[in-house]
């Protein structure tokens, strides 16, 4: 398989977005059930487990992503984008942390997780979600990380897409001309 797969950050970055959205989610619904209902606590339980947990493989992640990101091929445009991805992943993580002590220190001390909470962990995930955006860009715009695109085997191979109305071309982006005369 790492013939395939040249490094594992992909295999762990996928963890750590489901697991941390999934705390986020999951505190949000803890703050709008009634604190009596059972699964309130229940789902807090699991909020915070989803939080350590994802935090944890973020920095598997991004020990593999630092590997990745002195490892893959690249050009400078490619090594542009990799660059603000690894520095908003590093700022991520950063921005995680306090969020990951307090709810640690709270559990311990049983100390309940107020709105206040809640609302500072949008922060991080705002930040999470501009830096998943950016490795996706980094692999499905500059083509990192994998061993080749797909090419188109003729100017025949098309496939049809109803949603489109026509027919899709497979061969890759084409080059845009802009009209600058206004």
């Amino acid at each position: 398989m790492i013939e395939i797969i040249p490094n594992w950050h992909p295999m762990f970055v996928h963890f750590t977005i489901g697991l941390l959205f999934t705390s986020i989610f999951l505190f949000l619904v803890t703050q709008i059930l009634p604190d009596k209902i059972i699964l309130h606590d229940h789902l807090q339980i699991v909020a915070l487990w989803n939080l350590w947990i994802g935090y944890g493989i973020a920095l598997v992640t991004a020990v593999f992503g630092w590997l990745a990101y002195n490892s893959v091929a690249h050009d400078t445009p490619s090594h542009e984008a990799m660059t603000i991805h690894r520095n908003w992943a590093l700022l991520t993580l950063g921005i995680f942390l306090p969020i990951v002590m307090w709810s640690v220190v709270s559990c311990r001390q049983r100390i309940k997780l107020t709105w206040i909470f809640i609302l500072l962990l949008l922060i991080p995930a705002a930040f999470l979600a501009r830096t998943g955006w950016l490795g996706a860009e980094a692999v499905y715009r500059y083509g990192l990380g994998v061993i080749s695109l797909p090419q188109s085997e003729g100017k025949d191979h098309f496939h049809d897409d109803p949603s489109m109305g026509e027919k899709m071309d497979h061969s890759g982006p084409k080059e845009q001309k802009h009209d600058h005369s206004h």
